[in-house]
């Protein structure tokens, strides 16, 4: 009698659930389109205003048709289009990657330019620019390394059961002042002109954005994206707990390697492209679930997205201080949100 009497209580738990999840979904769609709404504003404001040179949305339009001018069709085909493409894509990366390094370690400080991943994926890359010499592709594929090294490096020094997450944190802070200090020794020991070249990266600049960029990302989000729809279900299970998960059959282990790895890759990619901008994984997490509570990574993705593209066209159309690395303004952006979460563990703790 108890279980038959308990059984459409059930039901309606279920039925509850589905509709919950059915509405966050509703929500979470048109939160996102709003945002990526924003995000192609900001896109097509940066192409029109962007840089010395004011090109009006028809003269986009008459170049993107191959009517216009030379001079106009150059600037917006060869300059500013791949530069819109590249942080639209970028910021997506970041906004991901961010997501999961929070969700997996459920800690609004553990992103790949906290904990270490960026700076790793930095350091291979002025590796490459200072000792090899060399750039384009072996500066994405140097910075790729050093991200994978880095989080390895992380993830055995920072994983030790038992104990909180603020362990990984810690050591993720440290590996990331180690790498830090081998990139300022390997400034110190190259020429000046390689030494300008590889600061201007580090400081984060999508100045020298092209189309193979473009197709590099474009290439890397999708695998990513698809990495993420695989592990996605298994993710949900870790974030009920090690035991729950399990008992529901999920790798737990396995599963944290895995959205490590993929959050690194991404936010590798994304650096090796448009160097070392900071703090927009750390702020798409965080701003998506205000804007969506419970929401994933995707949604962080397009808020990334919108992120990114807004901070590019503030560093080349803002009055006194433009055109300025795009880095300088998720800087200014970034650094107070981190003061912000840092103190707000603190008052939670």
């Amino acid at each position: 009698m108890t279980a038959l009497g308990t059984a459409p209580q059930v039901a309606d738990v279920v039925a509850a659930m589905r509709t919950q999840r059915a509405h966050r979904t509703r929500v979470t769609v048109r939160t996102a389109a709003l945002v990526l709404g924003a995000a192609l504003v900001a896109t097509l404001l940066a192409v029109t205003l962007g840089g010395s040179v004011r090109v009006s949305p028809l003269d986009v339009a008459a170049a993107l048709a191959g009517r216009a001018d030379g001079l106009t069709r150059f600037v917006v085909m060869e300059t500013r289009l791949p530069r819109a493409f590249v942080a639209l894509l970028a910021g997506l990366a970041f906004g991901v990657a961010g997501s999961l390094y929070q969700r997996i370690v459920v800690n609004p400080l553990a992103t790949p330019d906290v904990i270490g991943v960026s700076a790793g994926a930095g350091a291979g890359a002025v590796l490459v620019l200072t000792v090899l010499g060399t750039g384009g592709v072996s500066v994405q594929a140097g910075a790729v390394v050093g991200a994978v090294l880095a989080v390895g490096v992380v993830m055995v020094l920072g994983s030790r059961p038992g104990e909180g997450t603020y362990r990984l944190v810690l050591v993720g802070i440290g590996v990331a002042a180690g790498l830090s200090s081998v990139t300022a020794y390997l400034l110190t020991r190259t020429d000046e002109m390689t030494g300008a070249r590889a600061t201007r990266w580090l400081v984060g600049s999508l100045n020298a954005a092209s189309w193979s960029d473009v197709r590099v990302l474009t290439l890397s989000v999708a695998l990513g994206l698809v990495a993420l729809a695989l592990v996605g279900p298994h993710l949900a299970a870790v974030r009920l707990g090690d035991r729950v998960a399990t008992g529901l059959g999920t790798r737990v282990l396995h599963v944290r390697v895995a959205v490590l790895l993929l959050g690194a890759a991404l936010a590798a990619v994304a650096v090796s492209v448009t160097g070392a901008v900071g703090f927009v994984a750390l702020v798409a997490g965080p701003v998506a679930l205000r804007l969506v509570p419970g929401s994933g990574p995707l949604l962080a993705g397009v808020v990334g997205a919108a992120l990114l593209a807004g901070a590019d066209l503030v560093a080349q159309t803002a009055p006194v201080i433009s055109p300025v690395p795009t880095g300088v303004v998720t800087a200014l952006v970034g650094a107070p949100v981190l003061f912000h979460l840092l103190l707000r563990r603190r008052s939670v703790s």
